[in-house]
């Protein structure tokens, strides 16, 4: 929940940072060219290029107000992760889940490979679970008949990958 208001309040800031760019160029890039000159009785107007009203001052600072406010909160509060990190973030989940249904064993295996993100090396395993080396091949062996992982030969040893 606390995600979606947060992802709510990114896309209304850049709403308002996108609104005030465009508003900042039409003012800077189309002042208004009208002067009106009243002498007495006689009123005059006069085309004027670059000319600004109190009225575009005006607007220009709220925009720029905003813009910087925008700009300030998008680069500084808003964390957007690469993509990479997102499908390993969705993957660990599926993983977890995963684990929740395997024997005491495979599922202490299984989630120190989802620790080490996804893929390690089978000798660390004896030492990170404090289990024989045969052990480890055992569960490995049994993870790999149910399609929960896969071994890769990495010179003089194995890499465990989940997948």
């Amino acid at each position: 929940m606390k995600g979606r208001e947060f992802h709510g309040k990114a896309i209304f800031v850049a709403a308002l940072f996108v609104a005030s760019v465009f508003i900042l160029g039409l003012k800077l890039l189309n002042p208004t060219s009208v002067q009106i000159i009243i002498e007495g009785q006689n009123t005059t107007t006069a085309r004027i290029p670059e000319f600004f009203t109190l009225e575009d001052v005006i607007i220009v600072a709220v925009a720029s107000f905003i813009l910087g406010v925008s700009a300030t909160y998008l680069l500084y509060f808003v964390s957007i992760k690469p993509a990479g990190e997102l499908v390993l973030e969705e993957k660990k989940k599926r993983w977890r889940e995963i684990a929740k249904t395997l024997k005491n064993d495979e599922q202490k295996m299984y989630l120190a490979i989802i620790e080490a993100g996804g893929m390690i090396e089978q000798s660390k395993l004896p030492e990170r679970l404090g289990v024989s080396k045969a052990s480890v091949s055992r569960t490995l062996d049994l993870l790999e008949s149910k399609g929960l992982v896969e071994r890769k030969r990495r010179g003089a040893g194995n890499v465990v990958l989940l997948k």
